[in-house]
């Protein structure tokens, strides 16, 4: 499977409206409307106890919308990762995501960030569903300016819980927004406002982690690479197969390599050694001199060939392991 968004957006991207309404009593057309929402393919619904029914409303911009969904009956099914980010909260019924097995409960009027680096799966029954989609463009775009990230990756931590002062300042930020839809409408000064500082009661409720990842892996594109690397960064002093960077990325083999060629120009396993690498002279500039323990933490670092070791540790930095050392 490719990666998933491999469109570049324009340096003056346009923004449309948004505006729609998805509703009827069929579970099989509930499967195909609700999935079609959030681009994915046709889930699964079915009735509980009682009629079914459905309802899916859509309104602000293609920067950012306020939404709705509701059912009298059970849905399941995958949400593949979007260009958005989703903040999520039900006033009533259950819902659930399960992301790579682990199970996070969405609870009333607070609110919980979709994954942002991982397709999972969403579970419902007879609930009512809040979401809000902040497209991942603007968020950078407001993060650059307020938190002077530059062009910096930003990572979201979808299990965080937000601060109760926060919340208050979510709440009021969201009455803004549907008071300047339903008073003035998208585009106008009121909406503009508004969605600005919903982006940025967006960005302190959930707070984004800045890492020194390359700048590429920023891009909604790479997203499913990104995740591949935050594993090789997370888990570089353990094993680490492609297998197990593909399935943290949602890809195929075949897939993760590529695009670490075409991202990087090396391939996954060779991206990694250069992470250990740059673990090993981080832990050896900060050693005395006298410890002689370079072979230990090479080995920490998954190097057993010494000598093998020593030479792409010379190739890489110019320098011998030893001569590192000494500064």
């Amino acid at each position: 499977m490719a990666d998933p968004i491999d469109v570049e957006r324009p340096d003056e991207p346009v923004v449309e409206s948004v505006r729609f309404e998805l509703s009827g009593s069929d579970p099989e057309s509930a499967a195909r409307d609700l999935a079609g929402a959030l681009g994915a393919e046709p889930w699964f619904a079915r009735p509980t106890d009682g009629p079914f029914s459905y309802r899916y409303t859509a309104v602000g911009d293609s920067e950012v919308s306020i939404r709705r969904s509701q059912m009298r009956g059970f849905l399941r099914g995958e949400v593949p990762l979007g260009r958005d980010y989703v903040a999520t909260w039900i006033t009533a019924g259950s819902a659930q995501l399960d992301v790579l097995g682990q199970q996070v409960d969405l609870r009333p009027d607070a609110p919980t960030l979709f994954p942002t680096d991982h397709d999972f799966v969403f579970l419902a029954a007879d609930y009512d569903q809040r979401l809000v989609h902040f497209d991942r463009a603007l968020v950078h775009r407001v993060a650059a300016e307020r938190l002077g990230v530059g062009s910096r990756p930003l990572s979201f931590d979808h299990t965080r819980e937000p601060d109760p002062d926060v919340l208050r300042q979510w709440h009021a930020s969201l009455g803004a927004l549907s008071r300047a839809l339903r008073v003035a409408g998208p585009g106008s000064a009121a909406w503009e406002d508004a969605k600005a500082a919903a982006v940025v009661a967006f960005l302190d409720t959930f707070p984004p982690a800045l890492d020194d990842l390359p700048p590429v892996l920023g891009l909604p594109r790479n997203a499913r690479l990104r995740a591949a690397v935050e594993h090789i960064h997370t888990h570089a002093s353990e094993t680490v197969t492609i297998a197990d960077l593909a399935a943290v990325a949602g890809l195929s083999v075949r897939s993760v390599q590529e695009s670490f060629r075409r991202v990087f120009d090396v391939s996954p396993l060779t991206y990694l050694r250069g992470v250990r690498l740059d673990r090993v002279r981080a832990e050896l500039l900060e050693l005395d001199p006298q410890a002689g323990v370079i072979g230990d933490v090479a080995r920490r670092w998954g190097f057993a060939h010494l000598g093998r070791f020593s030479a792409s540790y010379a190739e890489r930095f110019g320098e011998y392991p030893k001569q590192t050392l000494r500064r």
